[in-house]
């Protein structure tokens, strides 16, 4: 019935952490999928620990279109490597819900993993504002993506020249021939890594500058928003005398 498709680059940290999640769901998908790209840490061999697949990724929209091309399932479920289902029944509410509602592509309201009260705020501000849109300007975090194969095949994936916001180019582009909905019956917690490193006015700033792009330039094609994919370490490297 489904296939968990997650990118990563060097995420030995978190990667662990979700992997557990989805082994404690009461609905287990057929495959774990991870489309790795060229990681320099353990990230290869903790994913086959926990008995997934991993091919070879790249770019983000490049690792998360290889990884679907495997599936063989009905739906597809995206994940980011910093998200973790903590309510064991995610998944089964959430397929639930969608075959329910018949929906082809879908997504749900975000969680933060903190207890910073700002990060609660940005988010369910975040949350409100993608409802008030629904599918006339839809919003589907790349790390949280319930999709039907089909639908992920027909609009050819994620576009791969995007640089930035492709997975609200690649909701926009699924609502044209399917239907789009935000669940109700679960919420997706996530880390805030990418909060704490680039600083929460920016990406607010940042985010804000995209929604106008999309809105009314179209898709972000350029690099002058600076986004990255991976996460690596930085070593403190001690001088000697």
């Amino acid at each position: 019935m489904l296939t968990i498709v997650i990118p990563t680059k060097n995420e030995e940290s978190y990667l662990p952490r979700l992997l557990e999640s989805i082994r404690k769901q009461t609905l287990q998908p057929v495959e774990i999928i991870v489309s790795d790209a060229q990681s320099t840490d353990d990230t290869r061999k903790i994913a086959v620990s926990f008995g997934t697949r991993v091919v070879e990724g790249g770019a983000i929209s490049f690792g998360r279109n290889t990884g679907a091309s495997y599936a063989q399932t009905e739906f597809l479920l995206f994940l980011d490597a910093d998200v973790e289902l903590r309510d064991p029944q995610f998944l089964e509410k959430a397929l639930e819900e969608m075959m329910e509602k018949k929906l082809d592509l879908a997504t749900c309201d975000v969680f933060p993993l903190s207890d910073a009260f700002i990060d609660h705020v940005m988010h369910k501000a975040y949350n409100t504002y993608a409802r008030a849109w629904g599918s006339l300007f839809p919003h589907a975090p790349g790390f949280c993506m319930f999709v039907r194969k089909q639908l992920h095949d027909r609009i050819q994936g994620f576009d791969e020249k995007i640089t930035f916001c492709e997975d609200h180019d690649y909701a926009r582009r699924a609502c044209v021939v399917g239907k789009f909905g935000l669940l109700k019956s679960t919420k997706i917690p996530v880390s805030i890594r990418r909060l704490d490193r680039d600083g929460r006015m920016n990406i607010a700033i940042k985010y804000m500058l995209a929604e106008f792009h999309l809105a009314f330039i179209g898709p972000i094609r350029h690099n002058r928003f600076h986004y990255t994919f991976g996460h690596e370490k930085v070593k403190n490297k001690k001088q000697k005398d």
